[in-house]
């Protein structure tokens, strides 16, 4: 191999996953020591986070004692989230770590390719419209290649139309990538940092929707028996694995472990024939090693002659292994990481306890930091830590750490201006054609970046030496959930925000926007800049300075556009002419650590020629959305109702209330109150329900006359619209034309209705390409003196995004109260 550091980036993300439990009990450190000798890889291929089988992965990880990486082409970001209003790539943040959650319950690790998640694919052919297929392939094949797998599974078959498409897809790469990893001819550019590979067998996880697997005759497969206790572990496979699914919260995938016996099942697509087990065939990786055979007599000895009672007495046999592994040069990654694999164990029989640790969780570059390392060896086996070093920091230590007594260190690092801030290494460039721009092969693959800062401490271990890797972390207590430790971050040194993400050159709509410039340190001196209009067709009206909260705020009003719809960016310009653009955005919730990244700033200058009447609407929120924000834009007076507020006489208050998405699968408040919405159209009032799925629903009354909800949509976004356009919500107050279908995002829409009353009418009728027309993703009627509007249409995310046909239809179901 011509360039060893091919694999530094991946053995950065390794270290960090290492199972550096500071308590970690004897069993587990055993059970660690069976799986260090096991040299065996499995690579688990799908398309999403959550489409992972946590039971096989729980098993072959922890039974079979396989490194297994899960590949998940996407990070989720086309979902739907149940636990907050995030969306695209905020969600995929969420759904990255939630991943990663998973695989620390289960034991697996985690790999990206650069593919987006762009929503429901019906077919691969759809999907590959979307994604480049040469690239993607490109990307299996390169992480095949980095980590060598014997095996491979895939979560899905080939077989079109059977599953989303994106699923058949991951399928059909993973395939593809099976034979041609090995070929030196394909992406022969990967060859300086990888060598060509031949996984022994690829299988597909077989299952049947609703029912046990059932051999086919003629077929191989292999049967696990997943349900089994590891008494090392103290629990099942089956738990283990509802653990791991129950990660994934924001798709509501909480999960109760099976009891007793469970199957999983693989079946065999292609690879060498075998008799009783996937695995046959398949040498100990030791074997390459030039003392093979010392190596494995050394780590049989230490699993011999292990000490659960007082393990630290096992040190002398994982030196004894670490001394031998020494003397070898092979650069492979499955080399370097079972050596700091090792490093590991022989800290953790120990019961090391170290931190690097800041008593703030943001800083920026250019920053002086105080922090302090801490290392503790309660063993009476003696350390010695001779540095603690990084890219920006480099300190002797020259102490020994035995018998429980600290070795701290307090010191200073000044950052340098130029380091990076913590953006997500896949959102550093814009999406282009739904994939990522990862131009480093090295980062495609690994699910994170390494930590902002981080130190490497070297110790001495009875004259040999071990690495530790610390990562920067702001630790504090909470008075309720104890200690805590985030992520230590950076950010710009000046942040630039913006109170909308749409204005509109409307008559009555907003068209003042704040622009908030906040400095981490203190006001430099500087102007606003906007790329993308002329500077005749804005004005900064007014402009104040905050010296208490060190912040700017300018107000700019814009005038006239030259385009129907167009994306400006606002800058702030210093004297010493650096430009910051980018507003910080945090994620926090409890499962996963806080999750920090960076959005250009920019804004879409929508200019339409639309009338509104600017009345007062309620809206009552589902699973969360940004809705009522592209409304305020709008000119229109928004009120968020709670619970409390879904009552007729209080409803009476608003010409129109709308419910957000999924309302009717979250808010129980809606669902008992239902009645007292209808109330409210019977009145007079004009009510608009966005869409729901199917199942869960807490109540199946959600609109005055019966319809049901089906699975149906239209997955792509330029497919043809056949519309009434003599149907009132698409005659008046604006007239609703063929072009105002164009430019949509993502999608038309989803779980659109079926089966409704003849009372209502279906103005739309959508479908994808070579599909029946579907009629059910809007539904209108009247009832009493007020009217409803069922839609499935995605407004969720064509609002925000600034589609002006979108925005033009919705705002004629708004107005719908002011045309009776």
């Amino acid at each position: 191999m011509r360039n060893p550091k091919w694999w530094l980036f991946s053995l950065i993300y390794f270290l960090s996953i290492l199972s550096f439990a500071q308590t970690t009990p004897s069993s587990v450190i055993y059970h660690d020591l069976l799986r260090f000798k096991e040299t065996k890889r499995v690579l688990y291929v799908a398309a999403h986070p959550d489409d992972e089988n946590t039971r096989l992965i729980a098993y072959l990880a922890n039974a079979e004692h396989a490194d297994v990486a899960y590949l998940s082409l996407t990070r989720g970001d086309g979902g739907q989230n149940l636990i907050g209003k995030e969306l695209g790539i905020e969600l995929g943040l969420i759904r990255t770590h939630e991943l990663l959650r998973a695989r620390e319950t289960d034991g697996g690790r985690q790999f990206f390719s650069r593919a987006l998640d762009f929503g429901f694919s019906k077919n691969p052919d759809e999907t590959f419209n979307n994604w480049d297929k040469e690239k993607l392939l490109s990307d299996v094949v390169w992480i095949v290649r980095k980590f060598q797998p014997d095996i491979i599974i895939n979560r899905f078959n080939t077989i079109p139309g059977t599953t989303h498409g994106h699923h058949t897809s991951s399928a059909m790469l993973s395939v593809e990538a099976f034979t041609k990893a090995a070929d030196k001819n394909i992406f022969p550019e990967q060859l300086t940092y990888a060598h060509p590979w031949q996984a022994k067998r690829i299988f597909w996880n077989a299952y049947s929707w609703g029912g046990q697997y059932e051999p086919e005759e003629g077929k191989v497969y292999h049967r696990f028996l997943v349900g089994e206790y590891n008494p090392l572990l103290g629990t099942t496979y089956s738990q283990i694995a509802a653990d791991s699914r129950t990660m994934h919260k924001s798709q509501g995938f909480g999960s109760t472990s099976q009891i007793g016996q469970g199957n999983d099942f693989i079946e065999m697509i292609q690879g060498e024939p075998f008799s009783l087990s996937p695995f046959e065939g398949i040498e100990s990786r030791w074997k390459l090693l030039k003392n093979s055979s010392s190596v494995l007599q050394s780590i049989d000895k230490a699993i011999k002659e292990f000490n659960f009672i007082e393990p630290e007495k096992n040190v002398k046999n994982l030196l004894e292994i670490k001394k031998i592994l020494g003397s070898e040069d092979l650069l492979d990654q499955w080399f370097v990481e079972k050596k700091a694999h090792l490093d590991q164990m022989i800290l953790n029989v120990l019961g090391i306890k170290s931190e690097f640790v800041i008593r703030k969780e943001i800083g920026y570059p250019g920053e002086k930091i105080s922090v302090e390392m801490v290392f503790n060896n309660p063993s009476a086996f003696p350390l010695t830590l001779q540095s603690f070093k990084s890219d920006i920091f480099s300190h002797d230590l020259n102490a020994q750490a035995v018998n429980n007594k600290p070795f701290v260190k307090n010191f200073e690092i000044q950052i340098p201006l130029d380091y990076p801030v913590s953006q997500p290494f896949w959102l550093e460039k814009p999406i282009e054609n739904s994939l990522f721009q990862i131009e480093k092969i090295s980062k495609i693959g690994p699910p994170v970046n390494g930590s902002t800062i981080q130190g490497t401490v070297q110790l001495l271990a009875d004259g040999q030496p071990l690495t530790l890797v610390l990562p920067l972390k702001y630790k504090y207590n909470d008075q309720v959930d104890g200690e805590i430790n985030q992520p230590f971050t950076l950010v710009p040194e000046v942040n630039v925000s913006l109170d909308k993400s749409n204005l509109f050159i409307i008559p009555g709509a907003d068209d003042l926007l704040k622009v908030e410039v906040s400095f981490r340190n203190r006001i430099l001196d500087g102007e606003i800049e906007i790329s993308g209009i002329l500077p005749k067709q804005y004005q900064i009206i007014d402009s104040s300075i905050d010296e208490r909260r060190n912040r700017k705020d300018f107000f700019i009003k814009f005038l006239d556009s030259d385009q129907e719809k167009k994306e400006l960016t606002i800058s702030y310009v210093t004297k010493d002419g650096r430009k910051f653009h980018q507003d910080t955005k945090r994620i926090i919730y409890k499962h996963i650590p806080n999750l920090t990244y960076f959005t250009n700033t920019t804004i879409n200058l929508v200019k339409m020629d639309i009338k509104i009447s600017g009345q007062t609407v309620g809206y009552i929120p589902g699973a969360g959305d940004d809705v009522p924000e592209v409304l305020r834009s709008l000119g229109y007076q928004v009120s968020i109702l709670d619970d409390a507020d879904i009552r007729k006489n209080r409803l009476k208050n608003f010409a129109t209330v709308i419910v957000g998405i999924r309302a009717f699968n979250v808010n129980q408040g809606l669902a008992t109150h239902v009645d007292e919405l209808m109330e409210y159209v019977k009145e007079g009032g004009n009510l608009i329900v966005q869409y729901n799925t199917s199942s869960p629903l807490l109540t199946r009354d959600l609109g005055p006359y019966p319809f049901s909800i089906s699975r149906e949509r239209v997955t792509v976004e330029n497919s043809p619209v056949n519309a009434d356009f003599s149907h009132p919500v698409l005659r008046r107050p604006n007239r609703i034309i063929a072009s105002d279908f164009n430019g949509w995002v993502q999608e038309r829409g989803l779980y659109f209705t079926s089966n409704w009353d003849p009372l209502y009418t279906a103005p739309l009728t959508m479908q994808d390409p070579g599909e029946s027309e579907l009629q059910g993703s809007l539904l209108y009627a009247r009832y009493g003196k007020g009217t409803y509007t069922y839609s499935g249409i995605s407004w969720f995310r064509q609002l925000p995004a600034g589609v002006p046909g979108a925005i033009k239809i919705f705002v004629n179901l708004i107005e719908q109260a002011s045309e009776r």
